[in-house]
């Protein structure tokens, strides 16, 4: 199994009711993938942070394998997604992927 963990920031420009929009949205899209995509096994995302936090937004998913890990990252589904959700409102991303 593998982890794919993401930790988004939000650009500066973004704020107040819009944040919000853009988190729930992010949330919605990528929890939505759940049964979509072969060899993801969980996701899960997280957007209500404690102040100490530097990130607005966190993946975490679990696929079977790292093959199914790549084939997400292109799959039209996910890349729909991303490319409607997630990156017109992002400005730094961090990711970590590791074996469990």
């Amino acid at each position: 199994m593998v982890k794919h963990v993401i930790l988004w920031k939000l650009k500066d420009e973004i704020t107040g009711q819009e944040k919000e929009q853009v988190k729930a949205g992010i949330k919605e899209g990528l929890e939505g993938l759940a049964g979509q995509i072969p060899g993801l096994v969980e996701i899960k995302v997280r957007t209500e942070c404690l102040p100490s936090s530097n990130a607005d937004v966190m993946l975490d998913s679990t696929f079977e394998n790292e093959t199914a890990l790549k084939e997400y990252a292109v799959h039209p589904k996910h890349v729909a997604v991303a490319d409607g959700k997630v990156r017109p409102y992002t400005a730094v991303r961090s990711c970590m992927d590791y074996e469990i």
